[in-house]
């Protein structure tokens, strides 16, 4: 089976905003992008937001393992 290619997405946010989302990367052994991506997936789980069907199931959160 052929793998999608990544899609780039640029954005500009608050500098404290960045900070804390390096943070919360940072205290899951998360890449920065990595964490943009669980947390736009937790928020279309939460909302029911139809996820493609790539991974529709990818479980969001590492948790405290």
């Amino acid at each position: 089976m052929k793998s999608k290619k990544t899609a780039t997405l640029t954005l500009r946010i608050n500098p404290d905003l960045k900070e804390s989302l390096r943070d919360a990367a940072a205290s899951e052994h998360r890449s920065i992008a990595n964490m943009v991506e669980i947390l736009i997936r937790d928020y279309c789980l939460l909302k029911g937001v139809k996820l493609g069907t790539e991974n529709p199931t990818y479980p969001a959160s590492k948790g405290n393992d």
